[in-house]
């Protein structure tokens, strides 16, 4: 149900999540949307207005370049998106909007000085974006089918190597550096139609450092921790999945830190259901992790252990709300679509992440993701 708040995003709907969930359309540009009495509107310059028509049917499409010369006829020599705004929200006796926490501060400011009221909206601007409409989810599951493809490659090209002098990974003639896999895996995914971004391949200790992309040279007998996250081009919405793999033997330490993050998953499944507590979920997986002998916490400097959080939702961006971490707040709601990604690292041994996407019901969340674990290749 629409909400009959009054509502204002400026925004280009290409990088603006909520934005693009108001209008439903790609925009490079800032435009306005606003929300005014249960009815959508949304201003755009001439060049997206027919578009828009069409991909933006359910809100009223009005012309920036018309909007501004009804101004100027009315006394404004240089109208903007403020004075816009203003004429906007006159018409309809309304001087007070709220916005998201995002809003632009200059236009803020410059609404301000022309007596409009602009508030942040507390919480999420959109609440309904945390449970997915069955459309939304055959969006997720198609952007996550792009994303196993791209893990598909990136594996197959790691069976295809050979282990060389001082174990690096030779392919196709050249040594095999993340850098060479990611564009094998990124080759992969475009060719589907996705935007991958930040494709993460990290061998051996870099694979330590969740968020390291990874660089240099890939060797066998050590972890390589592939995280794939890529977007939808047709939707915009993300999928994300990560698989730890070994090219030849992994050793015993290896084999046992991948059983133990892989049973962890299961840990988190148990208590993934409607009406429980996200942070409840965390702390699961913790505890477990610490039952098996493997402790969290600084070391020479640096974080090993479990120091990241269980999941995170999933949509337009590629970490939404709710979050399952430490200071995690709120219950999990069925219809909420999660990650499931636990992961050990120990600089002596290696790292391990596994992760899969999962949706939120009343009873065990039902994965969304098809792709096999497989820890030697």
């Amino acid at each position: 149900m629409k909400s009959q708040e009054n509502l204002l995003i400026v925004a280009g709907s290409e990088h603006d999540a909520n934005m693009l969930y108001a209008v439903r359309m790609f925009v490079p540009d800032p435009f306005i949307w606003l929300r005014l009495r249960g009815r959508d509107f949304i201003a755009v310059h001439d060049l997206e207005i027919d578009r828009a028509r069409v991909q933006a049917a359910h809100c009223r499409v009005l012309s920036t370049v018309q909007l501004q010369k009804k101004l100027r006829a009315a006394g404004y020599p240089r109208p903007g998106y403020a004075e816009i705004i203003r004429h906007l929200l006159r018409e309809r006796g309304i001087r007070r909007v709220l916005v998201p926490e995002n809003f632009p501060l200059g236009l803020a400011t410059q609404l301000a000085k022309l007596n409009i009221k602009t508030v942040v909206k507390p919480g999420a601007f959109f609440p309904e974006r945390e449970i997915k409409t069955p459309a939304e989810l055959r969006h997720i599951r198609a952007a996550l089918a792009m994303a196993e493809t791209g893990m598909a490659a990136g594996i197959a090209a790691l069976r295809a190597a050979k282990i060389g002098a001082n174990r690096r990974l030779m392919y196709q003639g050249a040594a095999l550096t993340s850098e060479r896999l990611r564009a094998v895996i990124d080759t992969a995914i475009t060719q589907l139609g996705g935007l991958p971004a930040n494709t993460i391949v990290a061998g051996g200790i870099q694979g330590c450092d969740p968020h390291e992309r990874g660089h240099g040279p890939l060797r066998a007998h050590e972890p390589i921790i592939l995280d794939i996250f890529p977007r939808a081009q047709a939707t915009g919405y993300f999928g994300d999945i990560t698989r730890t793999v070994v090219k030849g033997r992994a050793s015993e330490a290896v084999r046992k830190l991948y059983a133990t993050v892989e049973a962890s998953q299961e840990v988190a499944y148990r208590k993934m259901r409607a009406g429980t507590p996200t942070i409840d979920v965390h702390h699961a997986v913790v505890n477990f992790f610490a039952q098996q002998g493997y402790k969290t916490g600084k070391r020479n400097g640096h974080m090993e252990g479990f120091f990241h959080g269980t999941g995170h939702a999933l949509g337009l961006e590629i970490h939404e709300s709710p979050r399952m971490g430490a200071t995690s707040v709120g219950e999990l709601v069925a219809g909420q679509v999660l990650t499931n990604e636990p992961g050990l690292y120990y600089p002596g041994i290696g790292g391990v992440r596994i992760e899969d996407v999962a949706v939120i019901t009343s009873g065990r969340p039902r994965c969304l993701t098809r792709f096999e674990k497989v820890l030697e290749v």
